[in-house]
């Protein structure tokens, strides 16, 4: 008689999903360097300050129930970009944030910067952005979950709306692991809302 243990197969199922956002993120990092280390952009228009805003996330999914989180960002271009036919650019991006997250009763102090790509159609005030960013907290333990290290990966894909001259409204996915690097890892979902200043 065959017996199955379904803790196994919960826990088989869960590795996999882990493995293939890992190797995901990987990809998404490889990608963003190769884009900055490229040669011959298709335009260069110097380091310059692009936006600053505030954001602020809600969960994503069940694991992240009590979570939220908010920040304070500063967006800055980089001098690489590329041209992507006759009306589409893709610019390349470095993301300064910092701000709070907590859940009931727990709260820490997070830091993050990384690099981003943003790709825009010439007229069209919406534009899609992912990027990978290294992150700090002050506490990775928060009472039921512990995020097994103050060190984390947060990897983000969104869509932004320039809805003024010099305003912009913005949303995102992101998800925020250490990558395996420590003994445990839950990762964190979240949504997040965005309102910055363009310059």
């Amino acid at each position: 008689m065959c017996c199955v243990d379904f803790r196994d197969t919960r826990l088989s199922a869960a590795m996999v999903v882990s493995s293939r956002v890992y190797h995901c993120r990987v990809a998404m990092g490889r990608v963003v360097c190769c884009l900055l280390l490229g040669t011959g952009p298709g335009r260069a228009e110097g380091f310059r300050l692009e936006s600053v805003g505030v954001r602020g996330g809600v969960p994503a999914s069940r694991s992240a129930q009590d979570f939220n989180q908010a920040e304070a960002f500063a967006n800055f271009d980089l001098p690489w970009g590329w041209e992507l036919g006759k009306d589409w650019h893709l610019q390349t991006r470095v993301d300064l944030s910092a701000g709070w997250l907590g859940d009931w009763g727990n709260d820490a102090a997070i830091l993050k910067a990384g690099p981003s790509v943003v790709l825009g159609r010439e007229r069209l005030p919406v534009s899609l952005e992912a990027g990978v960013c290294p992150t700090l907290m002050s506490e990775d333990n928060f009472g039921s979950k512990h995020f097994g290290t103050a060190f984390q990966i947060t990897s983000h894909v969104g869509l932004n709306w320039d809805f003024a001259r010099h305003w912009r409204l913005g949303a995102r996915f992101q998800h925020m692991s250490n990558a395996g690097l420590g003994s445990k890892n839950p990762g964190l979902n979240m949504f997040m809302f965005a309102l910055s200043h363009r310059f």
